[in-house]
């Protein structure tokens, strides 16, 4: 495979070794001391008793309520929603140094984005606020609609005048970077002209606040009503939330966060004072739409209007929820009366019975019940059925969580049908256990069985120097046991590096076959600090990987003997390990 434009290795090595976590954590969570370790309350969950550790010496974070763990690039990613490279040119900045990429002289460079399509947008968001102040129609518009000058100046608001002169005032930039941006477009004949012309403009900014697109909406009669900026290299309408960086520059912890359908519900509610609002982009809200909230706050409330239409996209909303489920995660669906819409009710009733009316949202599995209840006769046993097989397709998507097991008994006593067939059928239903991408890594323990080998993963994990007491990495792999692969390679790393710790071996990790292997055993931390007993421990996982190893090879041999006549060789490993077996009994 071609590494061109990759990070080395070894310069992410080098980068963890120099970067203290302490400080990339504590500049941006208060810690606190506590032993060895440093603690405070988790920066990714809502919890008032402090979960979440930070160890120095290896370099890892850990929340024991949420299961959220990692490196300081780990930490980076999700704190600050970066991209892998983007956290580590973030750290390698900290520290005053270049982030190299192997190959990147003479291989071809994976296409980036071009860091002048956001100058260019920059320019333009501050050219169509200039046109705003001089319009006064626009200004009227606004204020007819309720918004005030400051509020307008806050979401960046401006104007694009009914005869486009954007090109020219950005004449610095080629025709061929104003049409890749979005903002202008190039007819069958090749003429180039401004796309946004005689709108209010809405600049559509990143979770970074740089702008990266506009929404226009048209002052008077036309269509559509609203234009928004094309899929560009900059702009992805399924990945956007409008109104998200405001939403986070107005409190750092969130617990809340609302969707709405306008760009101008989003605004108005700001208004008066409901700063934790987002709106989708033109585009029904999708499953990375739904990711993305919950990874921020512990509660999302959809907001719909209360029309056919409003029904509709909620229940899409669900479906698209119900893969990306968590039991510390809430959803929530808040339908407004007929005719209304956030902007006009918030106005109508106030920002106090508004919130009332969040605060008491129909709850995901209130919805999804009521919605299959709606749909059939509840009074037959073929409308019990048909309700109970279309549930039952819903939860199939759903993750094994405790919320779906609750759903499960109210479908059973709903359709008066036995939990353990409901149950049954629902595993007929789950060909494969959905489970999110962000939330592989938390999966207790209990859901993976202890073994020995996977225990000594963990123990060298959180314990590199342990490999001292290890056998070579040849001999583990011949061994030839489930999960020997994966522990001779965490040897050789260590012995490559001996300086390695626990947040240099995760980072080796990423993106390989092991990475979610080597992410969950992360989890399994040792339950004392005593290096002796860990030392114990670890040399007793070895003593049972090599029983187990034994004990495989003799029945392999044993068996072999009743079918046929073994080789003077194969007589001598016999005689061998039924020795060693002899000498190492309850193996």
């Amino acid at each position: 495979m071609s590494t061109s434009g990759r990070i080395p290795r070894e310069f992410i090595d080098q980068l963890l070794a120099r970067v203290d976590i302490i400080d990339v954590i504590g500049g941006r969570v208060p810690l606190k001391k506590a032993g060895r370790e440093y603690m405070a309350c988790c920066p990714f969950h809502n919890e008032k008793t402090p979960s979440f550790t930070v160890s120095p010496t290896k370099q890892f974070y850990h929340c024991f309520g949420c299961g959220v763990h990692g490196s300081a690039i780990s930490f980076l990613m999700e704190y600050e929603h970066l991209e892998y490279p983007e956290a580590i040119e973030a750290l390698a900045r900290t520290v005053g140094v270049q982030v190299p990429r192997e190959g990147a002289e003479d291989a071809p460079k994976r296409k980036r984005k071009d860091p002048n399509l956001y100058d260019l947008l920059e320019e333009a968001a501050t050219w169509f606020q200039a046109q705003l102040q001089q319009n006064p129609s626009a200004i009227a518009y606004l204020q007819q609609r309720g918004l005030s000058g400051e509020i307008s100046a806050r979401f960046g608001l401006g104007y694009a005048p009914a005869k486009g002169n954007l090109g020219r005032e950005l004449r610095q930039y080629s025709e061929d970077k104003l049409v890749a941006s979005g903002m202008s477009i190039r007819n069958d004949t090749g003429r180039v002209y401004d796309r946004f012309r005689e709108r209010v403009m809405f600049p559509i900014r990143d979770k970074r606040g740089r702008v990266i697109g506009f929404g226009g909406r048209i002052i008077g009669e036309g269509a559509p009503k609203y234009l928004n900026s094309p899929e560009t290299e900059v702009f992805h309408k399924g990945a956007e939330l409008y109104g998200l960086f405001e939403a986070r520059s107005d409190t750092r912890k969130l617990e809340r966060l609302m969707v709405v359908e306008g760009y101008m519900d989003v605004i108005a509610l700001a208004q008066y004072g409901i700063t934790y609002v987002v709106a989708t982009l033109g585009t029904a809200t999708t499953p990375e739409h739904i990711r993305q909230l919950l990874r921020l706050v512990p509660e999302v409330v959809f907001c719909f209007d209360g029309d056919r239409a409003g029904r509709e996209a909620a229940w899409r909303a669900l479906e698209n929820a119900l893969p990306e489920l968590r039991d510390d995660k809430e959803i929530r669906f808040l339908f407004l009366p007929q005719g209304e819409d956030p902007d006009t009710q918030v106005r109508s009733i106030g920002k106090d019975a508004f919130e009332a009316q969040v605060a008491s949202a129909l709850t995901l599995s209130g919805y999804l019940v009521a919605g299959l209840k709606e749909r059939f006769n509840l009074s037959t046993k073929e409308g019990k059925s048909r309700l109970l097989n279309d549930g039952l397709k819903l939860l199939a998507t759903m993750p094994v969580i405790l919320l779906r097991e609750q759903i499960l008994g109210e479908l059973s006593t709903l359709t008066d049908t036995p939990l353990e067939v409901v149950q049954r059928h629902l595993k007929k239903n789950s060909a494969v256990e959905v489970v999110p991408i962000y939330n592989q890594v938390r999966i207790g323990d209990q859901d993976v069985r202890r073994t020995p080998i996977r225990h000594a993963i963990a123990l060298l994990l959180h314990n590199p120097i342990l490999v001292a007491l290890a056998d070579s990495p040849e001999r583990i792999l011949g061994y030839d046991l489930p999960g020997t692969s994966l522990l001779a390679t965490i040897i050789e790393n260590i012995e490559e590096n001996p300086h390695i710790h626990l947040a240099g071996l995760l980072e080796r990790f990423r993106q390989t076959e092991h990475d979610s292997v080597v992410q969950r055993l992360a989890n399994w931390r040792p339950e004392t600090d005593d290096e002796d007993v860990i030392r114990r421990e670890f040399s007793d996982c070895l003593q049972q990987i090599r029983r187990q190893s034994r004990q495989k090879q003799l029945e392999v041999l044993l068996h072999r003997g009743q079918t046929q006549v073994l080789s003077e060789q194969e007589r001598s490993d016999l005689a061998y390990l039924l020795l060693q077996d002899y000498k190492s009994p309850g193996a």
